[in-house]
Protein backbone atom coordinates (compact mmCIF):
# COMPACT_ATOMS: atom_id res chain seq x y z
CA UNK A 1 0.00 0.00 0.00
CA UNK A 2 1.41 3.30 -0.58
CA UNK A 3 -0.50 6.65 0.19
CA UNK A 4 0.66 10.28 -1.89
CA UNK A 5 0.01 13.57 -1.39
CA UNK A 6 -1.01 14.39 -4.98
CA UNK A 7 -1.67 18.53 -4.62
CA UNK A 8 -5.09 18.94 -2.84
CA UNK A 9 -6.03 15.04 -3.19
CA UNK A 10 -4.81 12.11 -1.89
CA UNK A 11 -3.72 9.10 -3.73
CA UNK A 12 -4.07 5.23 -2.53
CA UNK A 13 -2.79 2.54 -3.86
CA UNK A 14 -3.76 -1.24 -2.40
CA UNK A 15 -2.39 -3.79 -4.91
CA UNK A 16 -1.85 -2.11 -7.82
CA UNK A 17 -5.36 -0.51 -7.97
CA UNK A 18 -4.85 3.94 -7.26
CA UNK A 19 -7.62 5.17 -5.71
CA UNK A 20 -7.72 9.69 -5.35
CA UNK A 21 -9.56 10.67 -2.43
CA UNK A 22 -10.19 14.13 -1.64
CA UNK A 23 -9.03 15.56 1.81
CA UNK A 24 -12.34 15.04 2.85
CA UNK A 25 -12.93 11.61 2.01
CA UNK A 26 -9.49 10.53 2.89
CA UNK A 27 -9.99 11.44 7.12
CA UNK A 28 -13.86 9.66 6.44
CA UNK A 29 -11.50 6.69 5.41
CA UNK A 30 -9.20 7.15 8.06
CA UNK A 31 -12.24 7.78 10.92
CA UNK A 32 -13.40 4.67 9.59
CA UNK A 33 -10.37 2.36 9.47
CA UNK A 34 -9.28 3.76 13.31
CA UNK A 35 -12.95 2.74 13.94
CA UNK A 36 -12.89 -0.81 12.71
CA UNK A 37 -9.20 -1.37 14.37
CA UNK A 38 -10.05 -0.34 17.65
CA UNK A 39 -13.43 -1.24 18.29
CA UNK A 40 -15.64 -2.94 21.02
CA UNK A 41 -17.64 -6.05 20.91
CA UNK A 42 -20.32 -7.73 23.28
CA UNK A 43 -21.32 -11.02 23.66
CA UNK A 44 -23.94 -12.77 26.19
CA UNK A 45 -21.49 -13.16 29.27
CA UNK A 46 -17.95 -11.26 27.49
CA UNK A 47 -16.77 -8.80 25.49
CA UNK A 48 -13.56 -8.00 23.99
CA UNK A 49 -11.58 -4.92 22.42
CA UNK A 50 -8.99 -4.36 19.65
CA UNK A 51 -7.29 -1.25 21.10
CA UNK A 52 -5.00 1.00 19.14
CA UNK A 53 -1.69 -0.59 20.18
CA UNK A 54 -2.92 -3.49 18.42
CA UNK A 55 -3.38 -5.65 21.43
CA UNK A 56 -6.50 -7.58 22.22
CA UNK A 57 -8.60 -7.65 25.39
CA UNK A 58 -11.32 -10.24 26.51
CA UNK A 59 -13.21 -9.27 29.60
CA UNK A 60 -16.62 -10.24 31.66
CA UNK A 61 -19.12 -8.62 29.83
CA UNK A 62 -20.05 -5.41 32.71
CA UNK A 63 -16.91 -6.64 34.73
CA UNK A 64 -15.29 -3.27 36.13
CA UNK A 65 -11.79 -4.72 37.39
CA UNK A 66 -8.84 -5.41 35.47
CA UNK A 67 -9.25 -8.68 37.48
CA UNK A 68 -11.63 -9.86 35.12
CA UNK A 69 -9.84 -9.43 32.00
CA UNK A 70 -7.14 -11.04 29.86
CA UNK A 71 -5.42 -8.87 27.62
CA UNK A 72 -3.24 -10.72 24.89
CA UNK A 73 -0.58 -8.95 22.27
CA UNK A 74 -2.93 -9.13 19.64
CA UNK A 75 -5.85 -11.09 17.78
CA UNK A 76 -3.07 -13.72 16.25
CA UNK A 77 -1.89 -14.35 19.82
CA UNK A 78 -5.82 -15.18 21.09
CA UNK A 79 -6.03 -17.74 17.93
CA UNK A 80 -2.61 -19.27 18.33
CA UNK A 81 -4.10 -20.13 22.26
CA UNK A 82 -7.11 -21.56 20.84
CA UNK A 83 -5.43 -23.42 18.13
CA UNK A 84 -3.54 -25.28 20.47
CA UNK A 85 -6.29 -26.47 22.88
CA UNK A 86 -7.60 -29.91 22.24
CA UNK A 87 -10.87 -30.57 20.40
CA UNK A 88 -12.28 -30.05 24.02
CA UNK A 89 -11.31 -28.07 26.28
CA UNK A 90 -12.24 -26.57 29.96
CA UNK A 91 -10.70 -24.13 32.41
CA UNK A 92 -7.69 -26.70 33.46
CA UNK A 93 -6.53 -26.69 29.31
CA UNK A 94 -6.24 -23.04 29.90
CA UNK A 95 -3.99 -23.21 32.58
CA UNK A 96 -1.04 -24.88 30.75
CA UNK A 97 -1.17 -21.42 28.91
CA UNK A 98 -0.52 -19.55 31.89
CA UNK A 99 -4.08 -18.03 32.08
CA UNK A 100 -5.34 -17.95 35.82
CA UNK A 101 -8.31 -17.83 38.34
CA UNK A 102 -11.59 -17.11 36.75
CA UNK A 103 -10.38 -16.00 33.89
CA UNK A 104 -9.90 -19.48 32.62
CA UNK A 105 -13.59 -20.19 32.79
CA UNK A 106 -14.14 -16.23 30.80
CA UNK A 107 -11.75 -17.57 28.11
CA UNK A 108 -13.63 -21.13 27.35
CA UNK A 109 -17.00 -18.71 27.30
CA UNK A 110 -15.26 -16.29 25.00
CA UNK A 111 -14.42 -18.72 22.35
CA UNK A 112 -17.91 -20.54 22.35
CA UNK A 113 -19.10 -16.71 22.10
CA UNK A 114 -16.97 -14.96 19.50
CA UNK A 115 -17.78 -15.90 15.72
CA UNK A 116 -14.49 -16.13 14.51
CA UNK A 117 -13.42 -19.43 16.96
CA UNK A 118 -15.20 -22.16 14.96
CA UNK A 119 -16.22 -23.65 19.14
CA UNK A 120 -19.27 -24.22 21.15
CA UNK A 121 -19.88 -25.09 25.00
CA UNK A 122 -20.17 -28.76 25.07
CA UNK A 123 -21.22 -28.58 28.78
CA UNK A 124 -21.69 -25.95 31.31
CA UNK A 125 -20.96 -27.89 34.81
CA UNK A 126 -18.41 -28.83 34.32
CA UNK A 127 -17.53 -25.95 31.95
CA UNK A 128 -16.20 -27.20 28.73
CA UNK A 129 -16.69 -26.39 24.63
CA UNK A 130 -15.69 -28.00 21.86
CA UNK A 131 -14.42 -27.04 18.74
CA UNK A 132 -16.29 -27.62 14.88
CA UNK A 133 -14.63 -29.71 12.65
Amino acid sequence: MAVEPDGGDICVTVDGQTIELSREHAAELRDAVGDALTRREEFFRTACEHREDGSYVVERRGADSTGNSTVFESFAEARRLFERLPARFDADDLSSAGVTGSRRHMLVRHFAEHPTFPCSLASRNPLEAEKQT
